[in-house]
């Protein structure tokens, strides 16, 4: 199977998941980003915590972690085993590489940021991959694996890992602009 025919399946099958559980994926995308910042106020007030010595900060970590966690309910439906983990730290690590590239981007080092920017994506993209249930968690350790990217002529354009198909995915259904 060509990977046009693979990416198209996958579409079919987002658009198969968000009609059957009514998901509306634009909310789902800020609010996704909304819970990435949560981690990391969760993050920054045990560090605080620490810092300072100051124990009343982990009673706001314990306020903060629940909002967080009532938030991803909403997104994160069914889910067995780590997939509940594996997407908090997913939006975790993605919003950790977002910072990080910001900051080399602020000190001109663009293909550090670049690189820091497509790490953070590919795994906002996984995520989004896991929880619409168009990617299994096992299909995670094929990443290597590459597929043959064919455009709309039927040329061949390269080849592309599980990411890269994710993230063509993403680009197509998530839309934070949709009213």
């Amino acid at each position: 199977m060509n990977n046009k025919v693979d990416v198209q399946n996958l579409l079919d099958k987002v658009k198969k998941v968000t009609t059957q559980k009514e998901l509306d994926l634009s909310s789902g995308e800020d609010l996704s980003i909304g819970i990435m910042n949560l981690i990391s106020i969760e993050e920054h007030l045990f560090y605080t915590s620490q810092k300072t010595g100051d124990k009343k900060y982990l009673d706001l970590v314990n306020e903060i972690r629940g909002m967080r966690t009532e938030l991803m309910k909403n997104i994160i439906k069914d889910y067995e085993g780590e997939v509940w983990c594996i997407s908090k730290h997913l939006l975790a690590a993605s919003m950790r590489l977002i910072e990080v590239g910001t900051k080399e981007l602020k000190k001109g080092e663009k293909k550090k940021a670049e690189d820091l920017f497509d790490k953070a994506y590919k795994l906002y993209s996984l995520f989004w991959g896991i929880n619409l249930k168009v990617v299994q968690v096992d299909e995670v350790e094929r990443v290597d694996n590459e597929v043959n990217l064919i455009d709309e002529k039927g040329d061949k354009k390269g080849s592309a890992s599980v990411f890269d198909k994710l993230g063509v995915i993403v680009k197509k259904v998530l839309d934070c602009c949709k009213e």
